[in-house]
């Protein structure tokens, strides 16, 4: 039986497509009431800008979102570009969003140092801003609601280490370059080896923009270019589920390579459950979404809130993943 987080993770799919359709809407979809709960009647609006709708992960992001909405009695908007390559539409989203005035803006960056002016901008506005899942270059944002992504990367890499027999050629395909998550994810795990492993080698980091089918051309190009290697880190799922689908456009048996995920999705499960991928990190979405609208409305109604508040990570692999600590924070 599913239930709590797990429960709501299971609508999310469904949702999916109606979310895509908002992507376009101006200022997004919208969810909660502008009165009843801890809201106490007023009329408060917060805006979501998330990095895209590329990923599940996003729809469980705004899952929780909705949910600590509906708790708080306010209204929340949620939009984001398709991809998440596409800055420049996000830094407009943005844009939109401070013309819109609400009462306090959430924001997950795709360019850490390109959202500098519009963070500026809000707050000298005095619409605060708060972060999730990664955060811009400005000391004017006042919280951020986040995996600790440099532990996330280190989790990885030990189990990376281990799984292979602590020697051997691994490589890791990233998501990004410019985003806070993608950087850490990768230097945790390239730390992490550098610190402990001596005998592991990363041969080589190439950058997959989290794009399935661009993910995968570059793990068959790696596996190519390194006859030896043992295994390849995803940074992100659309970056995972691309090393699995090379892997399988290849013919690779289980454990020919060790492929090791991030978040989840249906293809990772199965890749995970079948034994072709060994194992991922997991966030948790749907609190991070939580988190987010509850700094937003705290920012704006004069709280200080925390700098920085930790969400979690967690290994999960075949053994573990029908866990109720993990399931509840598994989607597909």
């Amino acid at each position: 039986m599913k239930t709590g987080k797990k429960a709501a993770l299971a609508a999310i799919v469904a949702g999916a497509a109606l979310a895509l359709a908002g992507c376009n809407s101006g200022i997004g979809t919208s969810s909660g009431g502008e009165s009843g709960g801890e809201g106490g009647g007023e009329e408060m609006t917060i805006a979501l800008i998330a990095k895209g709708y590329q990923h599940q992960f996003w729809q469980a992001v705004k899952q929780g979102a909705e949910q600590r909405a509906e708790e708080l009695g306010v209204t929340v908007t949620f939009d984001a570009p398709a991809t998440e390559t596409e800055i420049d539409k996000q830094l407009s989203i943005f844009q939109d969003a401070i013309n819109a005035k609400p009462a306090a803006i959430g924001f997950a960056a795709l360019d850490s140092k390109a959202c500098i002016p519009l963070v500026e901008d809000a707050t000298a506005q005095d619409i605060p801003v708060v972060y999730f899942d990664a955060p811009c270059d400005s000391d004017a944002g006042l919280s951020l609601a986040a995996t600790d992504n440099t532990v996330a990367g280190a989790l990885a890499a030990e189990h990376m280490a281990e799984l292979i027999g602590g020697s051997g050629q691994v490589a890791i395909i990233g998501h990004q370059q410019t985003a806070g998550t993608g950087a850490d994810r990768r230097d945790g795990f390239e730390e992490k080896i550098k610190a402990d492993y001596p005998d592991v080698e990363i041969v080589d980091i190439q950058y997959g923009d989290g794009d399935q089918l661009k993910s995968a051309d570059i793990a068959k190009a790696l596996i190519a270019a390194h006859p030896d290697l043992k295994g390849i880190y995803g940074t992100n799922e659309g970056s995972a589920i691309g090393v699995v689908n090379a892997a399988n456009e290849l013919g690779l048996k289980a454990g020919a390579l060790t492929i090791i995920g991030f978040d989840s999705g249906k293809a990772q499960i199965d890749a995970i459950n079948n034994g072709l991928e060994a194992g991922a990190i997991t966030q948790d979405p749907i609190g991070i979404g939580e988190m987010v609208v509850q700094a937003a409305y705290d920012a704006a109604k004069g709280k200080t809130v925390e700098k920085f508040i930790d969400t979690g990570s967690h290994w999960y692999d075949k053994s573990n993943i029908e866990d109720p600590e993990i399931a509840a924070v598994l989607y597909e």
